[in-house]
């Protein structure tokens, strides 16, 4: 009664049916981390003419907003954005905030995956037609 005949399942994590769509993602995920790089790295020279009391750089780099997962047309790819501090303050008391253009605040899903989806629910499930819907 000792053996067992249960067959463990690869957990779904670590399994990819397809390795061209893993390559196709790995691709996209360094393709993003370089582009936020170069878009904060030219937000910061930007305003490197900027400083603070103490005659330092105004703006600097201070580590990473929390990862998050975007949803986009090849599946989810997980972003970090870089956060940027400002040392000192306008003559108005505020501050400058950085926000990338690529991947603002709050965003879950590429564009194109936000029009697909009521596209394939008024042509794909009220008809049962996707072929149309997935063309899109």
């Amino acid at each position: 009664m000792a053996k067992s005949t249960v067959v463990p399942f690869e957990l779904p994590s670590e399994f990819s049916p397809d390795p061209l769509t893993e390559v196709i993602q790995n691709g996209a995920k360094a393709l993003l981390h370089t582009a936020i790089q170069a878009e904060v790295s030219f937000f910061i020279a930007e305003h490197a003419h900027l400083l603070d009391e103490e005659g330092r750089q105004r703006l600097v780099r201070h580590g990473f907003l929390p990862e998050r997962e975007v949803m986009t047309g090849i599946g989810t790819v997980p972003v970090r954005v870089p956060r940027v501090r400002d040392r000192g303050a306008n003559e108005d008391g505020s501050k400058i905030k950085y926000r990338s253009a690529l991947v603002p605040p709050y965003l879950r899903k590429a564009k194109s995956v936000e029009e697909l989806l009521p596209w394939l629910y008024l042509k794909g499930i009220s008809t049962g037609d996707f072929s149309e819907a997935l063309a899109a």
